[in-house]
């Protein structure tokens, strides 16, 4: 039951800082034209699969633990939260990813020992991107 526990944080965590990734591509890409960064977000995004595909556990076995009807944070919202702006948007996707990079490489540790560093690594990769990203806004 730990184990199934686990490649469900595992595959939210995946989704999660993927998405967060192509939300911060594309607006970088359509809103700012920056073909240097919009490459450097799709780089880190196919790195971030790519980390997933060499884990240890197989992606369908992800999948097959993966139990989105039943997720208790599923229909959780901010309430009172002000509309929000595109540099918003960024922010939060780009927050969202750094935090599921974190729980990734946390994961791992107990996973997939030797995979945890890569984790960290893109963390901290995105770290740098987040600066320049901001720095268009």
């Amino acid at each position: 039951m730990i184990r199934s526990k686990a490649l469900r944080l595992i595959d939210a965590n995946l989704n999660r800082a993927k998405e967060g990734l192509r939300v911060a591509e594309d607006l970088i890409r359509f809103f700012y034209d920056d073909r240097s960064l919009t490459v450097a977000f799709k780089r880190l995004r196919h790195d971030c699969t790519k980390a997933i595909l060499e884990f240890p556990v197989p992606y369908r076995t992800l999948i097959r633990h993966r139990e989105s009807g039943k997720d208790v944070g599923r229909k959780s919202r901010i309430a009172g939260k002000k509309k929000p702006n595109w540099k918003d948007i960024l922010i939060s996707n780009l927050k969202r990813t750094e935090e599921s990079f974190r729980v990734l490489e946390e994961a791992a540790k107990v996973i997939a020992p030797r995979k945890s560093a890569r984790f960290q690594a893109m963390r901290f990769q995105l770290y740098e991107l987040e600066k320049r990203a901001l720095g268009k806004f």
